[in-house]
């Protein structure tokens, strides 16, 4: 009982510093994202707090410069910008229309329908298709994932994706799996007021289910089908290449070869004491996938016109719309920051000795 609440205690002091740790480094990134920032004129940041660009006048720029204080030195101006950006006041989007954060929360959840089916296949999968690699070592499993693995890493996912168009919908001309922004009809239906249709979460495919419209979600799950198709095949690849090569490190560990002499079952010895342990550089590597995932699409986006945050950053960037980048740019540092720490407390699971640094 006591070893139990002192292996409790040390994860519990493990998970409070690297909250600490956390905060110090969320405003490092603020301040390199900011720092940035500041290396545009000063004119050309004042356009960030122009909402209407049709009405501007004559001097009008030179009046937001001082209004808002863009001569000031560099720490006045990051500590009022974070001051803002603590507030939720990320600025305006042109190419949304509307301010960045409500732009980044309406095309978050588009994001998150195809991060909620494919990270877990290559989460999953990954690993379990490099384990049995590593155990079939120059075997035929073990081959035939390597090649998989070369295939899919080496496939460009704009080449994979129109591929899939082209057979699914131009050829095959599969019902509801067209791209997203050709699929109007059904969200016209949504967004009309007169079907009362609630936005519980904004992902189509569980507020269809919350409100008993199992043809929304039916219609969501087709569309998700192809982008999940190309992120799993390609960024699977990397997961079995790196738990192979994770895995027959351990296997070759001698506290493998104790735990065979002792006569544990190769079952045992394989997935309880070596697997566990190859897991770490693993952890490592899916976080950071999760997190990349979950910060936008872009390429896969723009090919299938989801309407995600990474169709939302490609356009900004065309558009050279800085506000909603800078918020992009903001989001996504949080979700990888976010992953380390989640990274971090997986590897207190994984290893217990790792709390005690």
């Amino acid at each position: 009982m006591i070893c139990e609440w002192l292996e409790m205690t040390n994860l519990a002091a493990y998970i409070v510093r690297r909250l600490v740790f956390l905060v110090f480094v969320l405003i490092g990134v603020t301040a390199l994202i900011f720092a940035v920032t500041m290396l545009l004129p000063v004119t050309t940041r004042a356009y960030l707090y122009i909402t209407n660009f049709n009405r501007v006048q004559t001097g009008v720029v030179d009046r937001i410069i001082e209004a808002y204080g863009l001569n000031d030195p560099f720490y006045l101006q990051y500590f009022r910008w974070l001051g803002e950006i603590v507030q939720g006041n990320l600025g305006v989007s042109v190419t949304a229309q509307s301010s960045v954060v409500e732009a980044i929360a309406l095309r978050w959840p588009y994001t998150f329908e195809i991060v909620v089916f494919a990270a877990p296949l290559i989460i999953f999968v990954g690993i379990y298709l490099g384990v049995q690699s590593a155990i079939h070592k120059d075997g035929i499993i073990d081959h035939s994932s390597r090649i998989f693995s070369i295939i899919g890493w080496s496939l460009p996912s704009f080449w994979l994706g129109m591929l899939l168009l082209t057979v699914f919908f131009t050829g095959l001309r599969v019902p509801g799996m067209e791209p997203q922004s050709l699929s109007s009809n059904l969200q016209s239906w949504i967004a009309d007021p007169a079907n009362n249709f609630v936005r519980y979460t904004r992902v189509d495919l569980i507020d269809g289910l919350l409100n008993l419209h199992p043809d929304i979600s039916l219609d969501a799950l087709m569309h998700v089908i192809m982008p999940v198709i190309v992120i799993v095949t390609i960024d699977i690849a990397l997961l079995i290449r790196v738990m192979r090569s994770s895995m027959l490190e351990a296997l070759n560990k001698p506290y493998v070869t104790t735990a065979r002499a002792k006569g544990l079952s190769k079952k045992m010895v394989i997935y309880k004491h070596a697997r566990r342990n190859a897991l770490i550089p693993v952890a490592t590597l899916s976080g950071m996938l999760v997190a990349g995932l979950l910060g936008g699409l872009v390429i896969t986006e723009q090919v299938f016109h989801f309407g995600g945050l990474g169709q939302l950053a490609a356009n900004a960037s065309l558009r050279l719309d800085i506000p909603t980048v800078l918020g992009y740019a903001m989001l996504t540092a949080i979700m990888f920051v976010i992953a380390n720490l989640i990274v971090d407390i997986l590897y207190a699971y994984i290893d217990p000795r790792i709390r005690l640094d």
